[in-house]
């Protein structure tokens, strides 16, 4: 029963770890209307960021600060947020679609540079005994999965009611505004590509720290742990969530994991050692069905509002209307 509890704890501490990267998502997809298919590599450079500045040195390796494990947070969403403005200036001007290309690029680069950099990123072998919150409990797994989980849920809250503040300030209105109807807003005096730029690189920083709490979570990371898959897994999570929606973005991670941890249970017991590897691709097929079927149900994902269709007039004045009065 304590090992049903435990795992019960670690599942979700995983799933909430996931939390983080759909909210940064929602933030630049679901509240400004910005497609990022490279989050992986936003991902990854948290983790690395964090893990440089919290592991021993090493000999043979840049690094190794040995400072503590709050300070590598900070330090990755900093570092995170910098390098997304910085790809926010070069790219946002681009249309959704080439702007879809271009992110992708940019994760497939930071994957080959962590898998090369060996001196900085320990190339295919990762990084290792990267430190732990509670490392003390580790003897104590039940313990243990408990601690992490407590910490991840009140880094949490903090990030939610943080980002339910800005949906509603009039910063989250004029990103609202923008999404709707551009020409509309910018001909308010609004600045599209400053405020994408800020909703990007706030997006970004907040998938650093996600980067960085499950690097120091797990104890270890490596560049396979930043594969495309990880971009895929997070867009269904918002889509079956609700894009728009925080609330749908942290349930929809919780039930997409789920069913994806659930399927790789399943094919372990049902195939034998030798057909698990075929067999994985299930995983792939059961969030597919999954989301065929939310989406012919919900059309908005569970929490997320049905789109209504509105006279183009009408919807126009409804935008400058969010935009004047920020």
């Amino acid at each position: 029963m304590m090992d049903i509890i435990g795992y019960a704890a670690f599942f979700l501490t995983t799933a909430l770890i996931f939390s983080f990267i759909t909210l940064g998502l929602n933030l630049q997809w679901g509240l400004t209307g910005l497609f990022n298919v490279g989050l992986a590599g936003f991902v990854a450079i948290g983790a690395y960021t964090s893990a440089l500045l919290t592991t021993p040195d090493t000999a043979g390796r840049v690094g190794g600060f040995d400072l503590p494990i709050l300070v590598g947070w900070l330090g990755a969403m900093v570092v995170v947020g910098l390098a997304a403005a910085i790809i926010g200036v070069a790219t946002l001007r681009l249309k959704s679609d080439y702007l879809a290309i271009t992110t992708f690029g940019v994760a497939v680069v930071v994957q080959l540079v962590a898998l090369n950099a060996q001196r900085l990123t320990g190339g295919p072998f990762g990084i290792g005994f990267i430190p732990r919150p509670f490392s003390s409990l580790a003897e104590t797994p039940l313990l243990f999965n408990f601690a992490n989980l407590g910490v991840v849920v009140a880094v949490l809250l903090i990030a939610y009611f943080a980002l339910e503040h800005l949906a509603r300030s009039p910063w989250g209105r004029v990103l609202k505004a923008l999404r709707e109807d551009e020409r509309a807003a910018v001909s308010l005096g609004k600045s599209a590509r400053f405020y994408r730029v800020q909703a990007f690189a706030v997006g970004g920083a907040i998938m650093g720290l996600a980067g960085a709490i499950q690097a120091h979570f797990i104890g270890f990371i490596a560049p396979d742990n930043y594969l495309p898959i990880l971009t895929f897994q997070v867009w269904v999570m918002l889509i079956v969530g609700g894009s728009g929606s925080n609330k749908g973005a942290i349930i929809g991670s919780i039930v997409v994991w789920a069913i994806w941890a659930g399927s790789g249970a399943l094919t372990s017991a049902l195939f034998s050692p030798e057909q698990q590897a075929r067999a994985a691709s299930l995983q792939i097929v059961a969030i597919g069905v999954m989301l065929c079927i939310i989406l012919l149900v919900r059309p908005g994902g569970i929490l997320g509002d049905v789109p209504r269709r509105r006279p183009a007039a009408r919807r126009s004045s409804s935008v400058a209307d969010e935009a004047s009065s920020s």
